[in-house]
C-alpha cells in the first residue's frame, strides 16, 4: 500500500516536473499515469500530462486533456493558452486564436495578450 500512498504520490508529481524541465516528457508520463489513475480529478497532475504530451509531440492527447480541463474549469486561462499552442502547432490556427483570446480575456499576461492579437481584426 505505501506505493499508493498520498505521498508517493506527490514525489511522483514532483519527479514527472522535474523530468518535464530535462525535456523528459515520456519519463514524466510513466509518473503521471498511474497518478490520474488514482486522483482523475486533479487538475494539477492532468495539465502536467497535458504539458507532457504538448512536449512529445503528441498533440491529439494534449488536445483531449486540455479540453478535459476546460471543461472542468473553463476559467483556466493557462489551458487555454496551452490549448491554443497545441492547436497552433496542428496548424489549426483558427481555433487557436479563439483560444489565446480566451486566455488573454480571463487573464490579461503580455504573453496571453500578444497571442490573442486583438489589435488585428480576423
Amino acid at each position: 500500500m505505501s506505493d499508493t500512498s498520498p505521498a508517493t504520490h506527490v514525489i511522483a508529481y514532483r519527479a514527472a516536473e522535474q523530468l518535464l524541465d530535462a525535456n523528459d516528457p515520456r519519463g514524466a508520463l510513466k509518473l503521471l499515469d498511474p497518478l490520474i489513475s488514482a486522483y482523475p480529478e486533479n487538475t494539477s497532475a492532468r495539465l502536467l500530462r497535458a504539458r507532457a504530451f504538448f512536449l512529445g509531440a503528441q498533440l491529439r492527447n494534449a488536445e483531449l486533456e486540455f479540453q478535459l480541463i476546460l471543461e472542468r474549469e473553463p476559467d483556466n486561462a493557462y489551458a487555454h493558452f496551452a490549448l491554443a499552442r497545441t492547436l497552433q502547432r496542428a496548424a489549426r490556427g483558427d481555433e487557436a486564436l479563439r483560444h489565446f483570446r480566451l486566455a488573454a480575456a480571463l487573464d490579461p499576461k503580455p504573453d496571453y495578450l500578444a497571442a490573442a492579437r486583438f489589435d488585428e481584426e480576423h
